[in-house]
């Protein structure tokens, strides 16, 4: 019994690594990369603003390396409103408009709550890089009874199947983080050209 123990506490750490890996490194990487090529295009023009743009990038590598820091040791959480004001800004400079409205109660949420909820704020911005053509994409946050649901939907997505829409590694992972809370994630069908995630976890 004492091996199995063991042999499934190990596990549980090495699903916790690889989760908030994936997490931590999928949305800098992909903001990395969008940075970087507006840098080239910039300097290809001899516009000073490629600068700028590369001293971005440095600073999210730095952060990266912190973050990932703070993976190994097991102290890594997510900020709602941080995650909040960084998904806007990662979006914006992709040409994304992203509405937040994450009302007036969110600093009254228990902070395993908003932790969660941040998690789930930073695979969809995520997502809507990799995953889509988006121009527009909302973030609502509310209360129905005794539950916290985090609202998110964006437009651009293919005609073709998303594969991660179902059983990809970000939003897996997403509801195995949830369902440590007793929450669950929902993604309901919105018809053609939209994608719509519904995260709900009790207070």
């Amino acid at each position: 019994a004492r091996e199995a123990q063991a042999r499934l506490a190990v596990a549980e750490e090495r699903l916790r690594f690889s989760r908030d890996l994936h997490d931590v490194m999928g949305r800098n990487l992909t903001t990395i990369a969008l940075k970087s090529e507006l840098a080239v295009q910039l300097a290809r023009r001899g516009r000073p603003e490629a600068a700028d743009q590369m001293t971005e990038v440095q600073r999210i590598a730095q952060e990266s390396q912190r973050e990932v820091r703070d993976v190994v040791r097991g102290y890594r959480t997510a900020d709602l409103h941080a995650e909040a004001i960084g998904a806007r800004a990662v979006l914006r400079a992709a040409d994304v408009a992203c509405a937040i409205d994450l009302g007036e109660d969110a600093d009254e949420l228990p902070l395993p709550v908003q932790s969660v909820l941040g998690w789930v704020i930073r695979e969809a911005t995520t997502n809507i890089l990799r995953h889509s053509e988006a121009a527009h994409c909302t973030i609502r946050l509310r209360r129905e009874g005794n539950r916290a649901v985090l609202e998110l939907e964006n437009d651009g997505v293919p005609a073709e199947p998303i594969p991660s829409q179902g059983s990809g590694t970000g939003l897996r992972g997403l509801r195995e983080r949830l369902a440590a809370h007793d929450g669950e994630l929902t993604v309901p069908d919105t018809g053609t050209g939209r994608f719509r995630m519904l995260a709900s976890v009790p207070l």
